[in-house]
C-alpha cells in the first residue's frame, strides 16, 4: 500500500508541473461571439473554441473570462492533437428550465478527451426544478450530471466549484490517470441524487483537498474502480464516501486498491460505507484501507451493507455474491449521532474476510458507541470504542 500512496504523490506532482506550464495558444470564447450575460445562448460559440484548440498542433488555451455564461448540453469531443486548459474565470449556468437538457444525462460532457485541464471557475446547474419535479413524482428527465468526463485519460480538474447539479456533479467513467483538486460541490442536503463525485470503471484517479457537500454521496465508487487516493476530503453534509452500490448485475466489474485518509466527515448520513445489492454477483471489494479520520456527528461512521434492497425489488431472500476482503480501518475518532457507530451487515453466502480495526475512538452522547458484527471475519489492534465485534 505505501507503493501505492507514493505512486499518486508523483502522479499529483506531474500533473501540477506537466500540464499547467507548457507555452499554448489563447482562444478566447467572448472572440467566437460568447456573450458573458447570463442570456445569450454560448453553446456555439464555446464549441467553435474547442474546435479550434481541438485542431491545433500546439498546446492550446480556452479562455472564459469573467461574467456569466449560458450553455446549453454541450459535448466536447475528442481525439485532440495536442494539450488543451480549459481557464474558467467566470461562471457558467444552464438554463432555467430544467427540461432544456433533454434526456441526455449530462450538461457538460468530455468524451475520448487526452491530456485536459480545467482550471477554476464555477458551474450553476440550476437543479432546484428538477429536484421539485421529481419530489412531485411527475414525468421528468433523467437529470443531467453537471460535467462528464467519458473515457478520457490524463485529465486534471483544479479550484472548479459546482452548485446545485441535476443529478451528480461531476462524474469520471472509463477514464485513466485523473487529478481532481481544490474543487467544491454544493447543493442542498435533501436535493436527490446529487452525489458529488462519481468514479466507475477507471484507474489511478486522485481527489485531494476537496469540500464536498451534497444531497446524496460526497464521493461515490463504482464497479470496476482501481487505484483510487481520496484525501483531504471535507465531507457532510451527504450520504459519506460510498464503494457502491455494487452487485446490482451479476457480470460487474470489481473495486480494488481504494484509500481513504486524512479526511472530515460532518453532519452527514454515513461516514466509510460500502455497499451492495442483496442479490447474485461475481463482484469484489478488496484492499481497501480508511485511516485518518474524524467524525462529527455522523449518523453511521463505519458500515459495510451487503444488504442493499430498495423497495423489496429484484433481491427480497436472496444474498449478496460481492466477495469484501481486506478492508483496513485505522486511527477513526470523533462522535456518532447513532448508538451504533460501526456495523458490518455482511453476505451470509459470501462473509466478509480479512476485516482489520484499530485504533478507532467513536463515541456517542459522550460515551462508547457501540457496534454490531453479521458474517464478517479479521482482526483488531490498539484502543478500541466500541469494543471490536470482529
Amino acid at each position: 500500500m505505501a507503493k501505492f500512496v507514493v505512486s499518486f504523490v508523483v502522479l499529483s506532482f506531474f500533473y501540477s508541473f506537466h500540464l499547467s506550464n507548457a507555452a499554448s495558444t489563447t482562444h478566447n470564447v467572448i472572440k467566437f461571439g460568447a456573450k458573458p450575460d447570463g442570456k445569450t445562448d454560448a453553446t456555439q460559440p464555446f464549441l467553435k473554441a474547442w474546435s479550434a484548440a481541438c485542431r491545433s498542433a500546439t498546446p492550446s488555451t480556452i479562455y472564459v473570462p469573467k461574467g456569466r455564461y449560458l450553455l446549453k448540453a454541450i459535448v466536447f469531443r475528442g481525439p485532440c492533437k495536442n494539450k488543451i486548459t480549459v481557464q474558467i474565470g467566470g461562471t457558467l449556468i444552464a438554463p432555467t428550465d430544467y427540461r432544456a437538457l433533454g434526456n441526455s444525462g449530462y450538461w457538460i460532457l468530455f468524451i475520448e478527451t487526452n491530456r485536459v485541464s480545467v482550471f477554476g471557475g464555477t458551474l450553476d446547474a440550476k437543479g432546484a426544478g428538477f429536484w421539485a419535479c421529481r419530489k412531485s413524482r411527475q414525468n421528468c428527465p433523467v437529470g443531467a450530471a453537471s460535467i462528464t468526463f467519458n473515457w478520457a485519460n490524463d485529465i486534471l480538474i483544479s479550484g472548479l466549484t459546482s452548485i446545485n447539479s441535476q443529478s451528480t456533479h461531476l462524474v469520471i467513467n472509463s477514464c485513466k490517470k485523473v487529478v481532481v483538486r481544490n474543487v467544491r460541490t454544493i447543493a442542498p442536503d435533501q436535493s436527490p441524487n446529487t452525489d458529488g463525485i462519481h468514479v466507475q470503471a477507471s484507474t489511478g484517479v486522485s481527489i485531494t483537498g476537496s469540500t464536498l457537500q451534497t444531497g446524496d454521496d460526497c464521493i461515490s465508487i463504482g464497479p470496476g474502480t482501481r487505484n483510487m487516493l481520496m484525501s483531504g476530503i471535507k465531507c457532510g453534509p451527504g450520504h459519506g464516501i460510498s464503494i457502491g452500490s455494487l452487485g446490482k448485475e451479476f457480470n460487474e466489474d470489481g473495486v480494488e486498491n481504494i484509500m481513504v485518509t486524512n479526511s472530515v466527515f460532518s453532519g452527514s448520513d454515513n461516514g466509510v460505507r460500502i455497499k451492495s445489492w442483496a442479490r447474485p454477483s461475481n463482484g469484489f471489494v478488496r484492499k481497501v484501507v480508511y485511516k485518518n479520520l474524524i467524525m462529527k456527528n455522523v449518523q453511521n461512521p463505519i458500515i459495510i451493507d451487503q444488504n442493499y434492497c430498495p423497495d423489496n425489488k429484484g433481491c427480497p431472500r436472496q444474498t449478496s455474491g460481492v466477495k469484501i476482503s481486506q478492508v483496513i480501518y485505522k486511527n477513526i475518532q470523533g462522535t456518532s449521532a447513532t448508538a451504533e457507530a460501526v456495523t458490518f451487515d455482511c453476505s451470509p453466502s459470501n462473509p466478509c474476510r480479512g476485516i482489520r480495526l484499530q485504533d478507532i475512538r467513536l463515541t456517542y452522547k459522550n460515551k462508547a458507541a457501540t457496534s454490531s458484527c453479521k458474517n464478517v471475519g479479521g482482526t483488531s489492534a490498539g484502543v478500541l470504542m466500541p469494543e471490536s465485534c470482529v
